[in-house]
């Protein structure tokens, strides 16, 4: 088995062939959060997320921003899931060049906890000769809220937060989970699918139509670009968005866009799987999408 043939999901599909679970667990591996059985109103989510050291950020970055990512993107893998973050625990390898800025990087982590009451409860530390910040976190949902990748259907409108394109040029160290549009959603609506944009929207989407055995359609009229964006190739492929990508039915959808909020924008509908993933330009001519986006190996 060579790595660079099978690439990052593939090897993620070798582990979870290893994995076996009790009947504790709901969910395992394949989405944002695992989910657990907690109580008679509620399951427990857990997700884990590990950023590098140029992969994730460079040394010249301020590292509270370091810090405040760190814990950002896990809790934007616990609003994908429709929950509320509880509890933190994280680990930092540091190399010699960072200890003078390590109480920098925590008091950016620690504020972004503070103000998302998360409590962080432990951790550990370890000389590294790259800077390696893993943080692993857990929070609740109510089990009728809960939100998957696996529940899209056909006739779904799909729906991002936000807008798209080269996040890697800042937005990505300062971006705000959507925790606050997460609860809106699974408050007011019945959410089918969601998750968070953190490898490019093409390739997210396509994690939704493989665990919802559906196609899709999307125009690029409706894609939303953020300033930076060069072309549409940013807004479809760019990775670090952290925005929520969602689908929710027809009459649901009329619902949300009766709120009048302008960060939830439609983008296209969920289809039959035999259709496949597509793009429809503005002049209606349809072109197959090749998911692609942000991968490690």
């Amino acid at each position: 088995m060579r790595l660079n043939k099978i690439g990052e999901f593939g090897l993620i599909e070798v582990f979870k062939k290893m994995i076996k679970l009790d009947r504790s667990v709901v969910v395992g591996p394949g989405d944002d959060c695992a989910v657990i059985k907690f109580n008679a109103n509620e399951y427990l989510l857990y997700t884990c997320d590990m950023i590098t050291e140029g992969v994730d950020f460079v040394s010249k970055d301020k590292p509270e921003l370091i810090g405040r990512k760190a814990l950002a993107v896990s809790l934007s893998d616990i609003a994908a899931c429709g929950g509320i973050p509880r509890y933190a625990v994280v680990s930092m390898g540091l190399p010699k060049k960072f200890i003078g800025k390590a109480q920098k990087i925590a008091k950016g982590l620690f504020d972004l906890a503070k103000s998302y009451k998360v409590n962080v409860v432990g951790g550990d530390l370890s000389r590294s000769s790259r800077l390696t910040i893993d943080v692993s976190m857990s929070g609740v949902v109510e089990k009728n809220k809960l939100v998957l990748r696996s529940g899209a259907r056909a006739g779904d409108i799909v729906f991002v937060t936000g807008e798209l394109g080269r996040s890697i040029l800042g937005k990505h160290l300062k971006f705000t989970p959507r925790l606050k549009e997460s609860r809106f959603l699974v408050d007011n609506f019945k959410i089918n699918s969601m998750i968070d944009i953190s490898d490019g929207l093409t390739q997210d989407l396509s994690h939704i139509l493989k665990a919802s055995n559906v196609g899709c359609a999307i125009y690029e009229t409706l894609i939303p670009r953020g300033r930076l964006a060069r072309n549409l190739a940013d807004a479809l492929y760019g990775g670090e968005e952290f925005e929520l990508l969602f689908t929710l039915s027809r009459k649901e959808a009329k619902r949300l866009a009766f709120k009048k909020k302008q960060v939830f924008k439609p983008i296209g509908e969920i289809v039959g799987k035999d259709y496949g993933f597509r793009l429809i330009d503005k002049d209606n001519n349809e072109t197959t999408i090749k998911p692609k986006g942000w991968r490690h190996f």
